[in-house]
C-alpha cells in the first residue's frame, strides 16, 4: 500500500477498496502512516465523503484496530444507547438500570464532557467512590452478573479512534459526518453489543444545529450498523433547551435518580422512556412500544429499577446512600437565584450558551486537564413556554467561587429570550430513523 496514492485518489473523488482502507488505518495505528498523511486523508474525506461500502470498511477497520469485546456467553440481549451530546442530558444514568431491570443487558462505554456538552463519566464520578476505570475482564463480569456496566474507553478498545480524534481536533475535521459516524459506531460496536439505540440531538445545545444535519448523521450511523450486521435505531430529539431542569454533574445525577423514582421533570422522563423502550424492543423483551412502556412503568413503581442502580453503584465502588440521601453528593457553598429582567413568556434558551456557562462555572472542562467541580451547576425553574414576571427566579446557580457569580449570571440571562406571546410547541422526539 502507498498512502500517497490512496490520499490522491480520495482527493480526486475516487473510491477506496475495503482492503486498502484496512491497511491504511492499520498503518496509522502502528505508526507507519504518518499523522500528516492521515490529516490529508481526513481533509479529502471532509470534501469528497465516503460511500456506504467505504464508510462500513472505515468503521470496521477502526473497530478492529484493537480489542473487540466478546460478550456472546451472556444469554441476555446486549443493547446500548449513545447520545451525540447535549446540555442536561443525564439519560444514560437512568436508562441503563431501567433496561437492565427489564431483562436487557447494557454494556456501556461512555465519554467525558466535550466542549459545551456534559459527559456521562463525569456525572457518574459525582457519586462518591464510583469507578469508571474498570478493565475489560471486570466489565464483562459485571455485564454478566449485574446486567449493567458503565465505564470509560479502555486503552485496548479502538485505539485508532483515540489517536485519530486528537488529530481531527487540530486539523478542522471534527465536524465531518463520515468521520463522526465511524468514530461513534466503531467504539459502540467494540463493546460487544447486539443492537444500539442512538439519541441524535438537534438544536442550539447540540453539535447538529439543524434537522437536516442531524438526519444525515443519524442515517449514516444506522447505515453503518446495517452494513455491519447490527440493528440500529436513531431517535432525533430536541436540544433547543436543557433537558430536565438540572445542569451540572451532581445535580444531574440527582435528577437521574428522580427518574427512577418517578418524580423527574416531564421532558427528561419522556426522553428516557422513549429511548429505553426502543432498547427493550431491540432486545426482544417487548414486542411493541406500549408494552415496553408498561414494563418500564412497572419497574419504576415496584422499585426494581432503583434497586438495580444501587447494585451498579455498589459493584463499581460507589456509595449507594446517594439513592436516598442526596446530601451525600458534593454540595455547593452558595445557591444564588438568577432573576428575570422582564415580564412575558420564555420564547427561547440558547442552550450552547448555558453549556458554556456551566464550563465557566467549573462543571465542564475548558482544557483537557481541567478539574471538574461536581457540586456546581444550575437548576432551571423557567423554561421555554413558561410565563414569567420581572424579578421572578429563572434559575438557581449552585456556585463555589462567588467571584464568578456576576459573570455567570450575565451569561445565563444572555441565553434567555422573552416575548409577549408563548412560542409554538416543539416535539421532544422529532423523528425516528431505522
Amino acid at each position: 500500500m502507498h498512502a500517497y496514492e490512496l490520499i490522491k485518489r480520495k482527493r480526486d473523488g475516487g473510491t477506496l477498496e475495503a482492503a486498502e482502507i484496512a491497511e491504511f488505518i492499520a498503518g496509522y495505528t502502528a505508526g507507519s502512516v504518518a499523522d500528516y498523511q492521515m490529516a490529508a486523508m481526513c481533509m479529502a474525506i471532509f470534501f469528497k465523503g465516503l460511500n456506504d461500502a467505504e464508510l462500513a470498511a472505515w468503521a470496521g477497520a477502526m473497530l478492529r484496530s484493537g480489542e473487540v469485546i466478546d460478550l456472546s456467553e451472556i444469554p441476555a440481549a446486549k443493547v446500548d444507547k449513545h447520545s451525540t451530546g447535549g446540555v442536561g442530558d443525564k439519560v444514560s444514568l437512568a436508562l441503563a438500570p431501567l433496561a437492565a431491570a427489564c431483562g436487557v443487558a447494557v454494556p456501556m462505554i461512555s465519554g467525558r464532557g466535550l466542549g459545551h456538552t456534559g459527559g456521562t463519566l463525569d456525572k457518574l464520578e459525582s457519586i462518591p467512590g464510583f469507578r469508571v476505570d474498570l478493565g475489560v475482564d471486570r466489565y464483562r463480569e459485571l455485564v454478566a452478573t449485574t446486567g449493567v456496566c458503565l465505564i470509560g474507553q479502555t486503552a485496548t478498545v479502538v485505539p485508532a479512534d483515540k489517536k485519530l480524534y486528537a488529530l481531527r481536533d487540530v486539523t478542522a475535521t471534527v465536524d465531518c459526518i463520515p468521520l463522526i459516524a465511524s468514530s461513534i459506531m466503531s467504539k459502540k460496536l467494540a463493546e460487544g453489543i447486539d443492537a444500539l439505540v442512538l439519541d441524535v440531538k438537534v438544536g442550539s445545545g447540540a453539535f447538529m444545529k439543524t434537522l437536516e444535519d442531524a438526519r444525515t448523521l443519524a442515517r449514516t450511523m444506522v447505515g453503518i450498523g446495517r452494513e455491519m450486521g447490527k440493528k440500529v435505531v436513531a431517535l432525533l430529539t430536541d436540544m433547543e433547551q436543557p433537558l430536565g431542569n438540572a445542569v451540572g454533574n451532581a445535580l444531574e445525577a440527582i435528577e437521574a435518580i428522580d427518574v427512577l423514582k418517578g418524580k423527574a421533570p416531564a421532558d427528561l422522563t419522556e426522553c428516557t422512556m422513549a429511548l429505553t423502550a426502543r432498547m427493550l424492543m431491540l432486545g426482544k423483551v417487548a414486542e411493541t412500544e406500549p408494552q415496553a412502556r408498561q414494563m418500564l412503568q412497572r419497574v419504576v413503581e415496584d422499585g426494581s429499577a432503583l434497586r438495580k442502580f444501587g447494585e451498579v453503584i455498589e459493584a463499581q465502588g460507589g456509595d449507594k446512600r446517594v439513592l436516598e440521601d442526596y446530601s451525600v453528593f458534593a454540595q455547593a457553598k452558595q445557591i444564588v437565584p438568577i432573576e428575570s429582567p422582564e415580564d412575558g413568556y420564555v420564547t427561547a434558551i440558547d442552550t450552547e450558551k448555558v453549556g458554556l456557562a456551566g464550563v465557566a462555572l467549573g462543571a465542564g472542562r475548558a482544557r483537557v486537564d481541567s478539574v471538574i467541580d461536581p457540586a456546581v451547576g444550575f437548576v432551571f425553574e423557567k423554561k421555554v413556554g413558561d410565563k414569567v414576571a420581572r424579578g421572578q427566579t429563572l434559575a438557581r446557580m449552585h456556585i463555589n467561587d462567588e467571584s464568578k457569580g456576576p459573570e455567570i449570571t450575565q451569561r445565563i440571562l444572555a441565553a434567555y429570550r422573552f416575548g409577549r406571546e408563548p412560542p409554538a410547541s416543539r416535539p421532544l422526539v422529532i423523528e425516528t430513523i431505522e
